[in-house]
């Protein structure tokens, strides 16, 4: 696992970093520590990362900067902050976890092992999805997706008003980020249950979710009971 601290105290840092080591073991390759806002910024384009451990106040600079930008990338991000009232906003921005300083092993582990256990939310916190478009980060509302596919390792948003737009997550992490309101109905497709009008079987006893928009989305044989069941 390749992890990355951003953290302008060196006497936390080093904590965090002796904790980690504890918690992933073996399966540690690469743990780095990075002070600043703008090298953050410059590592996390430039180096494969698996996930970062975010401050929010960088030597007065916003953390907030780096959190767009971060939570756009294929990892996954958990802040570790003393300020406790900008949790929500984490959230909603599409970070795993916020742990709050003070902070001991047991809940850096927890959140950590949300990663491995492949653990999702039960809260509707995720408002916002950011994609990259033209060298910038663009915050699309989760309230403009009516569902997403898989492609590869990346995904492909599909919104309200037809357009398309990618993101670096695969599925299986955006699955682990966002409310119980978009349901994994397919291997490749996460669809918002809201904009689901029918689901009907087709020749061959093939399932599909009939769309507001008019698209029809293929439901796996494994998920069509337990779909159509919260769909009713």
């Amino acid at each position: 696992m390749y992890i990355l601290i951003v953290e302008d105290e060196s006497r936390i840092a080093k904590r965090i970093e002796r904790m980690i080591r504890t918690i992933v073991g073996g399966a540690l390759q690469s743990i780095k520590h990075i002070n600043t806002l703008q090298e953050a910024v410059t590592f996390i384009e430039n180096k494969t990362l698996d996930l970062v451990l975010l401050d929010l106040n960088l030597n007065g600079h916003s953390g907030f900067d780096l959190l767009t930008t971060a939570v756009s990338k294929s990892f996954h991000t958990i802040v570790i902050s003393a300020y406790k009232e900008q949790a929500i906003t984490a959230f909603e921005y599409g970070v795993l976890d916020f742990v709050p300083k003070p902070f001991n092993q047991e809940r850096l582990e927890q959140a950590v092992q949300r990663i491995t256990t492949k653990e999702t939310t039960t809260v509707n916190t995720v408002k916002y999805l950011a994609v990259k478009k033209r060298h910038k980060v663009q915050l699309i509302p989760m309230e403009k997706v009516v569902y997403i596919k898989g492609a590869g390792t990346y995904t492909e948003l599909v919104l309200v008003d037809g357009n398309k737009a990618l993101h670096d997550k695969s599925l299986e992490k955006l699955e682990q980020l966002l409310s119980p309101t978009f349901e994994r109905i397919h291997k490749s497709y996460l669809v918002k249950m809201a904009e689901i009008t029918n689901i009907s079987v087709s020749s061959g006893s093939k399932y599909i979710a009939e769309l507001k928009n008019g698209e029809r989305i293929p439901i796996g044989r494994t998920k069509y009971k337990d779909i159509k069941a919260k769909w009713f």
